[in-house]
């Protein structure tokens, strides 16, 4: 009785440990799911643009996302229309003092890449498809994330913009150990 006892409290700690215990892809899933990511990587036939709120009282943050402000279209590859391609306004490096974001191609992610309002669990799937991706493997999305010009713009995009959390460096850490681990999807 008492081993089965001992046991039951061994298998109870254990299991309340693993529920309190991250996943692997959740670091990767708060960064992919704040919305200087979630403006490229939409489901519109259009680029979006954010607004961080700070509620004065209770300090809690929240985002406003809202068509990008040129009223500009996704084009059919994603680079914009034809007489009006996202090169046009962004350039390789920000301008007009970090008003006007740019990095070298500038352009919308594909639709199919697209994860506003995706769960983790469908964020993650979504992520490692190479019907959908690209054709990326685990190794070459782990490239895109460190060496990508538009992903690194995501942590130093000028003028008063808001960045993921957190840095690149510990982004890249957390990103390198889910993929080692063979990119593993949570439940829900």
């Amino acid at each position: 009785m008492i081993r089965k006892t001992v046991f039951a409290g061994v298998a109870l700690a254990v299991s309340m440990v693993q529920a309190q215990t991250p996943h692997p892809f959740d670091p990767i899933a708060e960064v992919l799911q704040h919305p200087r990511c979630l403006n490229c990587h939409t489901l519109t036939e259009y680029p979006t643009q954010s607004r961080k709120i700070v509620d004065p009282v209770s300090g809690a943050v929240s985002y406003e996302r809202f068509r990008h402000a040129q009223r500009v279209i996704r084009g059919e590859d994603g680079f914009g229309a034809p007489t009006l391609k996202c090169g046009a306004c962004h350039q390789d490096t920000n301008v007009a003092d970090g008003k006007m974001p740019g990095a070298p191609h500038w352009h919308l992610a594909p639709l199919s890449m697209g994860w506003e309002g995706l769960n983790r669990r469908d964020l993650c799937l979504t992520l490692k498809d190479t019907s959908k991706n690209g054709g990326k493997s685990l190794e070459d999305l782990v490239t895109h994330v460190e060496k990508d010009a538009l992903v690194l713009w995501g942590w130093e995009p000028g003028g008063d913009r808001d960045t993921p959390s957190p840095s690149h460096d510990s982004f890249m850490v957390d990103f390198i150990a889910w993929a080692d681990a063979g990119g593993p999807c949570p439940e829900n």
